[in-house]
């Protein structure tokens, strides 16, 4: 009895370090504040999740949807703190370990075509035109999907991959007849006179949702579920104070308040996903389907931790 008792101990012992080498003493998140960010802005002033967890976070300015898979692939990030429902699709679709904790935003009017020529007002009038933007996002999305709306596919335009401020320059000066812009840039672009083809709206519902890998959440639920409590904070933290988060968000962004005012009403920040989300993403999975970014489907609803 007395043997067994010190192998018991010996096993509780080793239990107890092993656990002790897993306990965190940061959590390594992402900070992406465009195109109007305004929870992560506000977590930003007031730290709401470095609260919520009891250990400091350590922010990374990634916007790339590519590169923030990688990082949480790689355990260097434990959070997405608002990547696009393309990227995540794209990693689950090459066997990498991610999960959707929860919705970040949804912003359809906020994602727009542009041109400098008041003729184009159908999917048909892009036809053979040069249209410029970033490839394998929901504003390329937003461009297929117009496209269908005329009979017409990405084949039937010039498509030109490039950033948003390139495409924004391009059309500026003449060299594409058609831009892809968002947030601040698609702003800025309406309130100097750019004609708009179409916004999302009615078009595509763009997803952006929050992340974390299977095996973070299998090893930290309570992290996890104190990440989904710091954002639900956040978020009622806005609504109470809404001058105030604003007022953040455009000294964060380099924004006028008047163009935060302007622009806030097309987020919906709610954190919930909902069946209208789900559908949103399996339009999404098509489209990257008939872009061959990926070849083969997968189950939306594995990627939901609830």
């Amino acid at each position: 009895m007395r043997k067994f008792f010190k192998v018991l101990c010996a096993a509780s012992l080793l239990c107890l370090v092993a656990n002790a080498s897993e306990s965190l003493d940061k959590i390594g998140m992402t900070y992406v504040k465009s195109p109007l960010n305004v929870p992560s802005i506000v977590d930003k002033f007031k730290g709401f999740y470095a609260k919520s967890f009891g250990v400091p976070v350590e922010y990374s300015d990634i916007t790339s949807g590519a590169k923030q898979t990688q990082a949480l692939a790689s355990n260097s990030l434990q959070f997405l703190n608002c990547v696009g429902g393309t990227s995540v699709i794209l990693a689950a679709a090459n066997k990498a370990d991610i999960k959707i904790i929860s919705a970040y935003s949804r912003a359809p009017e906020a994602f727009v075509i542009f041109s400098k020529d008041q003729k184009i007002k159908s999917p048909k009038d892009l036809k053979a035109k040069k249209v410029a933007g970033p490839k394998g996002t929901i504003l390329n999305e937003l461009l297929v999907r117009y496209l269908a709306l005329g009979g017409l596919s990405i084949n039937d335009v010039e498509f030109i991959s490039m950033g948003i401020p390139a495409a924004q320059a391009a059309l500026e000066n003449g060299s594409v007849d058609a831009a892809l812009l968002a947030g601040p840039a698609a702003y800025n672009a309406k309130h100097s006179g750019l004609h708009i083809v179409t916004t999302g709206k009615g078009v595509i519902t763009p997803v952006i949702v929050t992340a974390t890998s299977g095996e973070f959440y299998k090893k930290h639920k309570d992290v996890v579920e104190k990440f989904k409590k710091a954002q639900d904070e956040i978020l009622d933290y806005i609504k109470a104070n809404e001058d105030e988060a604003l007022k953040f968000t455009a000294e964060e962004t380099g924004l006028s308040i008047e163009a935060v005012k302007s622009m806030y009403p097309q987020y919906d920040f709610s954190s919930k996903i909902t069946a209208e989300d789900i559908k949103a993403l399996e339009a999404t999975q098509e489209f990257m389907l008939e872009s061959k970014m990926i070849e083969q489907k997968i189950d939306i609803k594995s990627l939901l931790l609830n």
